[in-house]
This record gives structure tokens, C-alpha cells and sequence, in this order.
């Protein structure tokens, strides 16, 4: 066990990855503001935390890990896509200051993930040439 989780924490992708698990959460104290809808939000955000822990523990099957976080960076770029929508209808317009700072965790969940997809994916090169060479 100890061993599964030294490997585990050893990989860049695992920090980027476990960042987004533990950032996710603070866009329902953002989204509050917007009580009608709030359901969005938590649905958005327990499908971000759900998928990103499971990716996580999939430390061994990069390809479902690539899939995962491709999934959750989907549904991030839908709640960013959806509070502009619903911002730009709201009365008073769209100002940054003020409103859409809610914007900045699914936009940074979206660039951790990104980032942890890119040391997937130079994992899984390194491991192909790595076979190669067998």
C-alpha cells in the first residue's frame, strides 16, 4: 500500500490532477449567488470531483486516464459556457469584478487538466519506447 501511493504521488500529472480535486468544491461558494441555478453547479461539481478522483486512482491505465480528464475538462468548458450565458441574460450585464469570478475555477481546472493530460501522455511515449527497446 505504501508503495501504491509513493508511486502515486511521484507522477507531476497526480499533483495537477489532485489540485483540480481540491478546487473544484470552491465553485459552489461562488455559484450560491445564483440560487435558480444552483442545480448546475452541483451537478458540474460532483461530476469535476468524481471523474478527477477516479482518474487519480487510475494511475496505471493512462488511456482511461486521458479519457477522464478529457470528459471533466468537457463538462468544465459546459459550466463555463453555461454561467456566461446565464450572466450575459442576468440583469445588470457581465462584470468581472462583480460577477464571473465563479468562471476562474472551471477555467483553472480546465488548464490543470490539460497540463496533467500532457505528462499522460509523456508517461505513455516513455513507456512505448521503453518497450521498444525490448
Amino acid at each position: 500500500m505504501h508503495q501504491r501511493l509513493h508511486i502515486l504521488i511521484q507522477r507531476v500529472q497526480t499533483i495537477y490532477m489532485l489540485v483540480v480535486f481540491l478546487i473544484a468544491p470552491l465553485f459552489l461558494y461562488f455559484f450560491e449567488n445564483y440560487r435558480d441555478v444552483a442545480l448546475v453547479g452541483i451537478i458540474g461539481t460532483f461530476l469535476t470531483v468524481t471523474l478527477t478522483l477516479i482518474s487519480i486512482f487510475s494511475y496505471k491505465k493512462r488511456k482511461r486516464q486521458l479519457i477522464l480528464n478529457n470528459l471533466t475538462i468537457i463538462i468544465n468548458l459546459l459550466l463555463i459556457g453555461f454561467l456566461v450565458f446565464y450572466l450575459l441574460k442576468s440583469p445588470g450585464g457581465f462584470s468581472i469584478p462583480e460577477k464571473g469570478v465563479e468562471l476562474l475555477i472551471p477555467l483553472l481546472n480546465c488548464v490543470f487538466l490539460v497540463i496533467a493530460n500532457k505528462y499522460i501522455n509523456k508517461d505513455e511515449k516513455l513507456v512505448k519506447s521503453v518497450d521498444r527497446l525490448r
